[in-house]
């Protein structure tokens, strides 16, 4: 570890005080601040680090059901290019893709390494999350339950709620109920009662994309609004991959969206 800190610390603890006592507070705030800066690199792989365990744990996914189709394939090939991998990278994703959709494959362990590189970051969640709602949702018809289950160990492993995931799923266009399991993070498949995701035919529900009931006030709408564009705004998003941005853009947009037509039906400005 780098125990800069720890010396300007002591440093300027001595030059404060003029007394032993201070030097070694000075160095021991110091010394926090050094350990602090190394959880924080070992918390998060160098830029690049999410292609092998994201592409593992799409094949994984689309493996989930039993059988991968030409449209979960797609999917992935149409993210390597929208990614704009190098060779090298494009390799790695292809290598990984392969692992994840082997039946002995253990998803656990990518998601863990998912939930490294995203570290305390929601905002790199969220794109994270997204990739994967679109593998789960590459066939066009209700997802299966184990599709979900891995989605929902997901969105658990980076503290994203059932009622967050479900306004993820409401911008896709899919209504979804998180009943049975009895979390406030999802991660299983639920109990009885689960139902997976439906094609909203009318289009995305607002009140879903704003995780709001259709009763809330104009506080709370407004509140639940700052909420979701603060988190999904792009501008927040720092070196993540171009892909990941338009992403984070449509999903800002979605919920400006969703908040102007709850405006318009309940009349407030």
């Amino acid at each position: 570890m780098n125990f800069t800190g720890t010396l300007i610390g002591a440093v300027l603890g001595m030059w404060a005080t003029h007394n032993l006592l201070g030097a070694l507070i000075g160095g021991a705030l110091g010394f926090m601040f050094d350990a602090s800066r190394q959880q924080q690199r070992r918390r998060t792989p160098a830029q690049g680090g999410y292609i092998a365990p994201l592409f593992a744990l799409i094949g994984a996914v689309a493996k989930a059901d039993g059988r991968i189709s030409e449209a979960e394939i797609a999917i992935a090939e149409r993210l390597m290019v929208r990614m704009n991998l190098d060779q090298e990278q494009r390799r790695q994703a292809i290598d990984a893709f392969n692992e994840g959709k082997q039946p002995e494959f253990n998803a656990t362990e990518v998601i863990d390494e998912l939930r490294q590189w995203v570290g305390h970051r929601r905002d790199h969640a969220f794109p994270v999350i997204d990739v994967v709602i679109e593998t789960v949702l590459a066939e066009g018809g209700n997802p299966s339950t184990e599709k979900m289950g891995i989605l929902r160990q997901l969105a658990f492993a980076l503290r994203v709620s059932d009622m967050e995931l479900m306004a993820l799923m409401a911008m896709k266009g899919y209504a979804w109920n998180a009943t049975g399991g009895g979390r406030s993070y999802g991660g299983g498949q639920g109990g009885g009662g689960y139902v997976p995701p439906q094609r909203n035919t009318a289009g995305p529900d607002p009140y879903a994309v704003l995780g709001i009931q259709r009763g809330a006030d104009d506080r709370a709408t407004k509140r639940a609004y700052r909420k979701l564009i603060s988190e999904h705004h792009p501008d927040r998003l720092g070196d993540l991959p171009d892909d990941m941005r338009r992403r984070a853009e449509a999903r800002a947009s979605e919920i400006n969206a969703a908040y102007e037509r709850i405006k318009a039906e309940k009349g407030f400005k």
